[in-house]
């Protein structure tokens, strides 16, 4: 018995790849599109979009070509082909602005861009684009269903743009080296994060950090720099501690502050 069951699914099997193969040779274009539809419909993206493919010019200006041309472009989405699916998705948009599908396809397309999005720590160039593609959805469709989604996209977006900027002006904290030009460009780096992203999960991290670099410089500067590095330095932590005086670091920095302090002390006694 379940050698029978076995021999019928295996004759189904190259019933049906014959049938596809028979089609993709085939220059019947309506063959090509009934059996792209079904081969859609059950999920098969791959091999519906190779018949897509095939006759999308030659449907160009008729009235299939609309059902053609979303499904041609959800194919590329579901084979995770972002490039050309968020591509393919806003030339639908375009042609067919008043199309019931042209809200969902320009979401889609703006969600490519955001599948393509790396990990905070390469490059951002695909981020901004999704975020910037996103907001062009929102902007042209500010009551869509899909805006929740799209909000959330872009906050997840933002996120991991706040972050790389984070991790960026950490490094340079990190890998100073006593050397005055890495502490100036790391408190440079959290000054310009700070301003950038005021609201930022970070900005207890980003003030200590960048008083901790102010400390580093102030303390280990030539004697004629040091007196104004050092009260530079206490700005800083007086800046953290004002709004953090709680904080989980506050300990090693009134530590240090306690150190920049008597630093100046030895400046006014000179004077």
């Amino acid at each position: 018995m379940k050698n029978i069951c076995y021999t019928l699914l295996l004759t189904l099997m190259l019933s049906s790849c014959s049938e596809y193969q028979k089609a993709l040779k085939s220059e019947d274009v309506a063959t090509k599109f009934k059996m792209g539809t079904e081969l859609y419909d059950a999920g098969k993206y791959s091999k519906a979009n190779k018949l897509f493919a095939q006759i999308a010019p030659q449907y160009r200006g008729k009235p299939q070509a609309e059902k053609l041309m979303f499904m041609y472009s959800n194919s590329f989405y579901e084979m995770k082909d972002y490039y050309l699916a968020g591509y393919q998705f806003e030339r639908f948009e375009s042609q067919y602005p008043k199309s019931e599908k042209a809200e969902e396809a320009l979401f889609l397309g703006a969600k490519s861009f955001y599948m393509l999005s790396p990990v905070y720590s390469k490059e951002q160039k695909e981020t901004v684009t999704a975020i910037e593609k996103l907001q062009m959805f929102i902007n042209k469709y500010p009551d869509s269903q899909y805006l929740p989604e799209a909000n959330q996209l872009i906050k997840e977006l933002d996120y991991k743009l706040e972050k790389k900027a984070f991790e960026i002006a950490k490094l340079y904290n990190k890998i100073a080296n006593f050397e005055s030009e890495d502490y100036e460009a790391s408190m440079k780096a959290f000054d310009n994060f700070l301003l950038d992203y005021p609201g930022t999960t970070f900005r207890e991290e980003a003030m200590y950090y960048r008083f901790d670099s102010a400390y580093k410089l102030g303390i280990n500067s030539i004697e004629y720099k040091r007196e104004d590095r050092v009260k530079t330095a206490i700005k800083y932590f007086n800046s953290f501690q004002k709004a953090y005086p709680d904080s989980q670091f506050m300990d090693e920095a009134a530590k240090m502050n306690a150190e920049l302090q008597a630093a100046v002390q030895t400046y006014s006694l000179k004077s």
